[in-house]
């Protein structure tokens, strides 16, 4: 293609989407953009993109050459995603039946070399969402209906099944296997190759097949600011419930007579109460039960 015939077709591509405010995006000339997609200033659309007219992206985010963008996807401002992501693709579900789902993006994410974000499926609200903050490195899978909360990390290769939920601070390593309708608790660690069958509970380091909380992530703990009496409560509840093996009841009581029972003691007593009175180590499974 001739430059003159390239710079018409950018300007004509441009021409397509809809500004959301400022000045226009740089829109490469490979790039297609179907009508009635909404794209802020200082977005970059980089070669051999695809954007769905069901798209709004924000200001300041880039979409590196090759990526693609299928249905209804919202992405923030200020995120940064590689060559051959597809966000919005499918629900890879046999029950869908082509309903309008989404996918919203928060701010600040970085989506590495071909990470996969699916669309929800019709079994809960009809969002698969991911927040703030996060690093998805490559070709880690986001299935429909997740939810990823702030500043969590996805190493390479790591597949979350349907209906997963990520909280804040999160960190799962390569090439871990998370079932469907699994919770992982916040500042957790999921190390490499493990088999996540039940809920991780959160300050936890688990590993394994299946994984299993092994110790505290004491090191996510003190990076996280976590006083000593905090990370010094949490690895004794660790140790009465995975080692001691005293049951939830009794850690309670053992927990308040040492005077330890703290903010995050209670919230990690609570998460696991949740998580025993679900099926199969699964909390969220009472949901998809009813």
């Amino acid at each position: 293609m001739e430059p003159a015939d390239m710079a018409a077709e950018s300007d004509d591509l441009e021409t397509r989407c809809i500004p959301l405010a400022g000045s226009a995006p740089r829109i490469a000339p490979t790039a297609f953009v179907e009508p009635g997609a909404e794209i802020a200033e200082d977005v970059r659309i980089g070669h051999h993109c695809f954007v769905s007219a069901g798209s709004v992206i924000g200001r300041g985010t880039v979409l590196e050459n090759s990526v693609t963008l299928m249905g209804r996807v919202q992405i923030g401002e200020r995120n940064r995603i590689f060559p051959n992501a597809v966000i919005g693709g499918d629900p890879q579900d046999v029950s869908y039946r082509g309903s309008d789902t989404r996918v919203v993006i928060g701010d600040d994410n970085i989506i590495r070399e071909g990470v996969t974000i699916n669309r929800a499926s019709e079994k809960e609200d009809g969002e698969t969402s991911v927040g703030n903050g996060n690093f998805l490195m490559a070709c880690c899978h986001v299935a429909h209906d997740c939810r990823l909360g702030d500043r969590v990390i996805i190493a390479n290769g790591t597949l979350l099944g349907g209906h997963v939920r990520v909280h804040s601070h999160a960190s799962l390593s390569g090439g871990v296997a998370v079932h469907h309708w699994t919770t992982i608790g916040g500042w957790s660690f999921v190390a490499g190759l493990s088999r996540v069958l039940q809920d991780v509970p959160p300050y936890m380091l688990c590993e394994g097949a299946p994984a299993r909380p092994r110790c505290i992530n004491v090191v996510a703990l003190k990076r996280g600011g976590f006083d000593a009496q905090s990370i010094e409560a949490i690895a004794e509840t660790h140790r009465l419930l995975y080692r001691a093996k005293v049951g939830l009841g009794p850690a309670r009581d053992i927990l308040q007579s040492q005077g330890m029972m703290n903010a995050a003691v209670e919230q990690l007593i609570e998460f696991l109460t949740h998580q025993y009175e679900g099926r199969h180590g699964r909390a969220r499974e009472r949901r998809r039960a009813a």
